[in-house]
């Protein structure tokens, strides 16, 4: 038996649980269209972030889910968790006194 699992089988496993997903982001970006207002948020970052996200998903490319967790994460900050440095990422120096 194969290591690899079978794409035919796993397109029958999760078919039906995807094609869920499609339809509930289709009827949300429906519902963003038809509200009142729509019109103002063309350019809003968030909403091309989602199409960005869409061709993502409709590549051929593989890593498709790390290229989208990749296009919703925040650029990585050197020692941003380091609180012996004042004014970091907001943050004050712990007291350690």
């Amino acid at each position: 038996m194969s290591a690899t699992p079978n794409a035919t089988a796993i397109l029958d496993r999760v078919y039906l649980e995807v094609r869920c997903k499609l339809l509930e982001v289709a009827a949300s970006l429906d519902r963003i269209h038809r509200a009142d207002g729509h019109d103002n948020i063309e350019s809003d970052p968030r909403l091309q972030q989602l199409l960005d996200g869409i061709a993502i998903l409709g590549s051929h490319e593989g890593d498709r889910a790390e290229r989208i967790q990749m296009l919703f994460s925040d650029p990585y900050v050197p020692n941003w968790n380091r609180h012996d440095r004042p004014g970091l990422n907001g943050t004050k120096p712990a007291n350690r006194g």
